[in-house]
């Protein structure tokens, strides 16, 4: 049908080219932004699905932050009880030495003086063990916990009181005056190293539950990265393609709207013609 008062064939360009115009939008925001799904704009329940997987992400940042304290915490206090169980090797050395009986007084009180220092670093390397204000090493210490995952399940750090395996060995130490005192605090090396060596793999054990969980967390997350990028990534190669047959569709929409001017400009002159004649 023609008329002069209603242009359809320009109606039906301009309709085309609105919704050319609209896909070539969406297409271009995909391709710019790398998401098929942006904002609740593009899909409502997707990107609600999507944010909330997203927040899982974060949840898993901070547990995986939690763990990595809680390993450096028991990195540090494995080294002080290996520098601990080092030292003690130093005094066994050295109180065999003044368990000699041909000893005179003042060569066993060197050695004496000897253990009393080594004795001493023990207590210097304990009160060192420490991690962002943190120190499993001491009688006042308290039990540390550390976040595994969102769900709020924790590992806990535990303590290890030295003071009393030293406080004897210290006192032993102090005690010596002849080869029978001597070797009686050489026995008390034995409790110091064997409770430090138990305190080792105590936290060697923790320490590995936290490596696997974050392990495990990793490989969540990397899960679940995978199910987010397949509901919102766009195609890009794909996208690219449909951006370049738009632009085509486009041309050939406002070249039909032009041929459409074109007829209804020639149907006013002939109308005009014929009124005027």
């Amino acid at each position: 049908m023609t008329s002069i008062n209603t242009h359809y064939g320009a109606m039906s360009a301009i309709a085309a080219l609105r919704i050319t115009d609209a896909q070539i939008d969406m297409t271009s925001k995909q391709l710019e932004t790398g998401f098929r799904v942006a904002d609740a704009f593009d899909d409502a329940s997707v990107f609600a699905v999507a944010q909330g997987i997203r927040t899982n992400f974060r949840a898993h940042a901070a547990a995986h932050s939690s763990m990595q304290q809680g390993i450096g915490l028991i990195d540090v206090t494995i080294a002080a009880l290996n520098g601990v169980l080092q030292l003690a090797d130093n005094m066994r050395s050295t109180l065999i030495k003044a368990s000699d009986g041909s000893l005179s007084d003042a060569q066993r009180s060197i050695y004496r003086s000897d253990g009393q220092q080594l004795a001493q670093q023990m207590l210097v390397i304990v009160n060192q063990g420490s991690f962002q204000g943190r120190n499993q090493l001491l009688a006042s210490s308290t039990t540390a916990t550390f976040i595994a995952d969102f769900a709020g399940n924790s590992f806990t750090v535990p303590v290890f009181d030295m003071s009393a395996e030293h406080g004897a060995l210290s006192s032993a130490i102090d005690a010596i005056t002849d080869a029978t005192t001597a070797s009686a605090a050489y026995n008390l090396i034995e409790p110091l190293t064997s409770a430090s060596t138990a305190a080792i793999a105590d936290f060697a054990i923790v320490r590995r539950q936290l490596t696997l969980q974050m392990d495990f967390n990793e490989s969540l997350v990397d899960a679940m990265r995978f199910g987010v990028g397949a509901l919102v990534d766009s195609d890009i190669s794909a996208n690219d393609a449909v951006l370049a047959s738009l632009a085509v569709q486009k041309q050939l929409s406002v070249a039909a709207l032009s041929l459409s001017s074109s007829r209804q400009a020639t149907l006013v002159q002939l109308y005009r013609g014929a009124a005027a004649g």
